[in-house]
């Protein structure tokens, strides 16, 4: 883009902007290629002026932009969302009348259910779906934010079997379990259907029959995050002391040469200092934090985190909500060194201490990954619920 053609860019992305706030219409994949062309910081600064404008008015826009399936646009406006909460705009507005959910014989989802989220990025949902006549159908999935959908089923049920059901689910639950908004839940499918275009590859069989209820769906988004509080982001390595985060770590393979060189440093002959030693394993973490977590990576991460404060909230849990969104604001700040950040260091030291494990033979690499099943691998069934979805 050559200099004099740059007001003209911007002022082409701002029409855009306006048009979609005015009508209440997300934008999808083929209608954002006039800000995805433009530079990263001419477009930060474009969406920022709109933002300044409207204010709270502005965040499902920007949000639906930090979420979008065109990796261009999902970091400016990420960045703008976070300059807005330094101002203290943060409140979620009235969400825009939503498109109808485009579904066979007008099914309509009325309510839905979360896990929380695993090691490996994965979780359980329930959907239910009213039709004609007033018959239920639920839908059940795994759920995972980087593969898409693992697995899939379900069927026709009744409001006496649900009920049973969902009491044993309560009563056997591995992971947090809570009620939530039944439109959002069907933007997590959504994105998840996204991740398979992207990767090129196929839900199970299994969801074809789903597919109709999911469709023109919008992406759930990222949850609207608070300015991170510098006390409660220095305390954010606590969470992962959480049961339902032991699993939380980088992929020890991935660090099995770091892990290698930590254990030969441990049982040097050489007479050193606790203090070199010490010394030594920081930059061994630092190291390993620069490295694995890349820019996708920490989109991820933030995404859990953020995900997780929410589910903590909804479980009376306050103060285990406030860390993790603090931790997730200032991972998702990429002005802020990664490396420094509480939460990323123990991800990576624990990381270095599970590959440690499986180099001394004390651990298997198969229980150690944390890469998700993939259908057709033979890996074990990633697993974020209390059992199967309900068959």
């Amino acid at each position: 883009m050559t200099p004099a053609s740059e007001p003209a860019a911007d002022a082409a992305c701002r029409r855009l902007l306006d048009h979609w706030l005015a009508t209440k219409v997300l934008p999808g994949a083929t209608e954002v290629t006039v800000l995805a062309a433009a530079p990263p910081a001419r477009l930060e600064e474009t969406l920022w002026t709109f933002a300044r404008e409207h204010g709270a008015a502005a965040l499902p826009l920007l949000s639906a932009l930090a979420d979008h399936t065109t990796r261009a646009l999902r970091r400016p406006a990420r960045r703008v969302i976070y300059r807005l909460a330094q101002r203290g705009v943060t409140v979620t507005p009235t969400a825009p009348a939503a498109r109808p959910l485009v579904t066979r014989g007008n099914a309509r989802p009325i309510r839905a259910w979360l896990s929380g989220i695993d090691g490996t990025g994965s979780r359980a949902s329930w959907i239910l779906f009213e039709g004609a006549f007033g018959t239920l159908r639920l839908c059940s999935l795994i759920l995972n934010d980087e593969i898409g959908i693992l697995d899939v089923a379900g069927g026709d049920i009744t409001r006496k079997r649900l009920e049973r059901e969902l009491a044993e689910l309560a009563a056997s639950q591995k992971l947090p379990w809570v009620e939530t908004d039944p439109e959002r839940a069907a933007g997590f499918v959504a994105e998840a259907l996204a991740r398979h275009r992207r990767a090129a590859t196929s839900p199970p069989a299994a969801f074809e029959r789903w597919r109709p209820l999911f469709d023109d769906v919008a992406a759930a988004g990222l949850p609207a995050l608070a300015p991170a509080d510098p006390a409660l982001v220095e305390r954010s390595a606590e969470l992962l002391h959480l049961p339902e985060l032991t699993g939380w770590f980088l992929e020890p393979e991935r660090v099995q040469p770091d892990a290698l060189e930590m254990l030969q440093a441990r049982e040097s002959r050489l007479v050193v200092s606790d203090q070199i030693k010490g010394e030594r394993q920081e930059a061994l973490i630092t190291r390993v934090v620069e490295r694995e977590l890349t820019p996708d990576a920490r989109d991820r991460w933030t995404r859990r985190l953020a995900e997780m404060a929410l589910v903590f909230d909804a479980t009376g849990r306050g103060e285990h909500a406030a860390l993790a969104g603090a931790a997730a604001a200032a991972l998702a700040d990429d002005s802020r060194s990664v490396h420094r950040h509480p939460f990323a260091r123990q991800l990576a030291a624990r990381a270095l201490e599970v590959a440690g494990e499986v180099a001394l033979g004390r651990l298997s690499a198969a229980d150690a990954t944390r890469r998700p099943n993939v259908p057709g691998t033979g890996r074990p069934r990633s697993d974020p619920g209390s059992r199967r979805p309900l068959q």
